[in-house]
């Protein structure tokens, strides 16, 4: 009997319990045919058609791409102008393979790996991630949607700004910033930004934002409602004044609500960037509009946000 050949496929998917698909490279296709772009429909009904319209690729550096998709008789295909986007931004090359695993509704994280088996851990030299999330919501047509891609707009200020650190030891996630880059957003943010709003979008127009709070010992930031409101992001002047540190991702977090409602939510990190899914749904149950303001009071349980408290500014 002969013995069974273990493939390099084999063992970066060995471990893998979740619903997933690889591609690699074979004779007379490159990664840009329409092959490459094809979503296996075993895949498809495996994740129950949680993904029809659209998906959101995360790779293990932080940065995240929405990829729109389109249906025909041969099956379900990413549109080719975001695939491309998404292969020339990570420099995919012929040695490379991809590992596409469905971590929950929308969202897919993407492996890539050497032609060794190695797993590719950061980005490559020409890719440099923008220092803000750009995360789009979807719109009414594909053309008016830009994929989230890498900015070289950001160079100067990448360098004073340090990724965010997986603690080994605690499998906690604290931002580690740059004292330099923190104290130019410090003095930005006290000074109300660009046109009179900080970083976060909410107009200094807020007064004494400390007296909607439940517990005035408590992190906070003030948040304004804008066209990308999918997630909430925290705060990177928060994040570095009250030493804020939060569990994995995907771990459960909560929206704390008046009259004590309270809805459950996912932590997640794009691009380094701490973020509360839900947002977009909290917002519609609530009727908050554009430029709408909130304070949001964060909770702590064990030294890690496990809640915001959603203060409405009436």
């Amino acid at each position: 009997m002969l013995p069974e050949i273990v493939t390099v496929a084999d063992k970066i998917q060995e471990n893998v319990n979740k619903p997933s698909f690889f591609k690699s490279m074979s004779p007379g296709v490159n990664w840009k045919s329409q092959s490459m772009r094809m979503i296996p429909e075993e895949f498809v009904r495996s994740t129950s058609g949680t993904f029809e319209h659209r998906v959101v690729c995360s790779v293990r550096w932080g940065n995240s791409w929405q990829l729109w998709l389109q249906r025909d008789e041969n099956g379900l295909f990413m549109i080719e102008e975001d695939w491309n986007g998404f292969v020339d931004h990570n420099l995919i090359s012929p040695n490379n393979s991809l590992l596409f695993t469905h971590e929950e509704t929308m969202f897919l994280e993407v492996r890539i790996f050497k032609s060794n088996g190695d797993e590719i851990m950061t980005s490559p030299l020409e890719v440099e991630p923008e220092t803000e999330p750009v995360h789009p919501t979807p719109q009414s047509s594909h053309q008016e949607t830009n994929f989230a891609s890498a900015s070289a707009s950001g160079k100067d200020r990448k360098n004073h700004l340090d990724a965010f650190q997986t603690q080994n030891d605690s499998c906690l996630v604290k931002p580690k910033f740059d004292s330099f880059f923190v104290s130019i957003l410090m003095e930005f943010s006290a000074k109300g930004g660009t046109n009179g709003k900080n970083r976060d979008g909410a107009s200094a127009a807020v007064k004494n934002p400390e007296r909607y709070l439940l517990n005035p010992e408590n992190p906070f930031f003030v948040k304004k409602v804008t066209k990308r409101n999918d997630v909430l992001y925290v705060s990177k002047v928060a994040i570095h004044k009250y030493g804020l540190k939060f569990g994995p991702a995907s771990s459960t977090i909560y929206y704390l609500l008046h009259g004590e409602k309270k809805e459950e939510a996912k932590l997640k990190f794009y691009r380094d960037s701490p973020c509360f899914r839900g947002w977009d749904k909290l917002c519609r149950r609530h009727n908050v509009k554009i430029g709408d303001k909130m304070v949001c009071e964060l909770e702590l349980s064990g030294g890690l946000v496990s809640a915001v408290r959603v203060h409405f500014v009436k």
